[in-house]
């Protein structure tokens, strides 16, 4: 089999300053993502679901998934309601150790995904600009993130992982 690429969507490449019509189109990637990740993962099995990607399974990258994206999701909230609060960082190699991440059926977070994206779009597309400069202080960059930089990044999040589970799919012709 074939070595992994690190990156099989394409290296994250961040867009800069976004127009309103940018934030839309992203906003509603954002909206579709959990559809899009339940159809790639549709009809496997166990089995296939504990096949690894690198270093996680499938069933760890969609786990990881929810709990990455609900983390953000909870930033964005902390951003928009305090002035540049400080958010814990995690350790995500370890959050994909925990038995939930490595053993429980992904329909789960499936759920948690589809549930949190509708929230977040729906938030997303009643922020004006001004709020979407709101931010929050990152620990491990050492600054303000703000919410423009995280829409386009976690847009990317979801298609990158998506990428691994199709790759692995494809290299097994599941």
């Amino acid at each position: 089999m074939n070595t992994p690429p690190e990156f099989p969507a394409g290296e994250y490449q961040p867009p800069g300053s976004l127009e309103q019509p940018q934030r839309e189109s992203l906003i509603e990637q954002l909206a579709s993502f959990p559809q899009e990740l339940g159809q790639v993962v549709a009809g496997l099995d166990n089995s296939q679901l504990d096949t690894k990607y690198r270093n996680w399974t499938i069933r760890q990258i969609v786990h990881h998934l929810a709990d990455s994206h609900t983390n953000c999701y909870v930033r964005w909230k902390l951003a928009l309601t305090e002035d540049s609060p400080t958010i814990k960082s995690y350790d995500e190699t370890l959050w994909s150790e925990v038995s939930d991440a490595k053993s429980l059926p992904v329909e789960s977070s499936l759920q948690m995904l589809s549930g949190l994206h509708s929230r977040w779009a729906q938030l997303g597309r009643q922020l004006d600009t001004t709020s979407f400069a709101r931010g929050f202080f990152h620990p491990e960059l050492e600054r303000i993130v703000t919410l423009e930089e995280t829409l386009p990044n976690y847009v990317w999040h979801g298609l990158h992982h998506k990428a691994q589970i199709e790759w692995v799919k494809q290299q097994h012709d599941w």
